[in-house]
């Protein structure tokens, strides 16, 4: 069985390959290339590459063309079929061009029977494929702080680990899959600490606590959290710029209340409910933390 081993990553010889570029990816891609990686990036809308142009990376016309011109790619994307296409298509997809060898890397939020089926087409390609989202919002992507859920084989995850450690602090979670089962745990988690995070700033200012005042006294005790570290503040200023859309979290949630291994989770299925009411007011754009106005409406402010 053929490795990408025993050649280290190196960034005078290493070429990576960059798919997606929002929020999230447009920073995690940006630390890549501060730390003098060569970078090269396929945009579906190239305007949106202009800033990392500035800073060095080139762009080319399809994933497969990528492919064929890199040694790592990853993907930052929306949603599964997304990542299906870019992907899988027969000819313009990543892996018809990925040489042997080859690495994909897939951080999008996605479905972990996805994550198996690919990693699955790597192999047979005698390529290979990690999943491995991410969590810590736009802040972590910035700071290069983020937790990295990553999943396929343990050793081509640790052979990433130099860009990995750019990025954040991976952990290896096991087989295919298990990365994008890690996530949607992750993210029912985190869905239901915004949730009171939101219903108590709202109960506070209704009982005439001074807001600011009330996060300050409760954050070092059992109520707090990275959640309320990352968001707290933001949701007092109303700052709804998104680390992830909202809309996202909808597709994470959904995910992992679809009963597909048996689990019942009310309330996951809760929070993804009053997310989907989020979406419904024209707010799916908006980042995470405004849910608190779908708590707001509901109290009638």
């Amino acid at each position: 069985m053929s490795t990408p081993y025993p050649k280290p990553i190196d960034p005078a010889a290493t070429r990576i390959g960059w798919i997606g570029i929002g929020v999230m990816g447009a920073a995690m891609a940006s630390r890549l290339l501060a730390a003098g990686y060569s970078l090269t990036i396929y945009a579906r809308t190239p305007s949106k590459a202009t800033h990392l142009q500035s800073q060095g990376a080139h762009i080319v016309n399809s994933p497969s063309d990528l492919a064929q011109n890199t040694d790592i790619i990853f993907t930052m994307l929306g949603h599964p079929s997304d990542v299906r296409q870019i992907v899988l298509d027969k000819t313009s997809g990543i892996l018809a061009g990925l040489k042997p060898n080859g690495v994909m890397v897939d951080h999008t939020s996605s479905h972990p029977l996805l994550a198996k089926e690919i990693f699955k087409s790597a192999r047979e390609r005698d390529c290979w494929a990690v999943d491995a989202p991410v969590s810590g919002g736009d802040i972590g992507a910035r700071d290069g702080k983020l937790a990295i859920f990553a999943a396929g084989d343990k050793r081509v995850v640790e052979w990433l680990s130099p860009l990995f450690e750019l990025m954040g602090k991976a952990t290896y979670l096991g087989g295919a899959g298990c990365g994008q089962s890690c996530k949607i745990a992750n993210q029912i988690t985190v869905a239901a600490n915004t949730l009171g995070l939101s219903e108590g700033l709202v109960f506070a200012e209704k009982a005439g606590l001074n807001v600011e005042q009330y996060l300050e006294a409760i954050k070092k005790g059992a109520a707090g959290s990275n959640v309320m570290e990352l968001l707290g503040k933001r949701i007092i200023e109303r700052d709804y710029k998104p680390g992830g859309f909202a809309e996202y979290l909808v597709k994470d949630l959904g995910m992992g209340v679809d009963g597909e291994i048996g689990q019942v989770l009310p309330g996951a299925a809760l929070c993804q409910q009053l997310y989907i009411g989020m979406v419904a007011n024209g707010d799916g754009k908006l980042g995470m933390q405004g849910l608190i106005s779908v708590i707001e409406r509901l109290n009638g402010k």
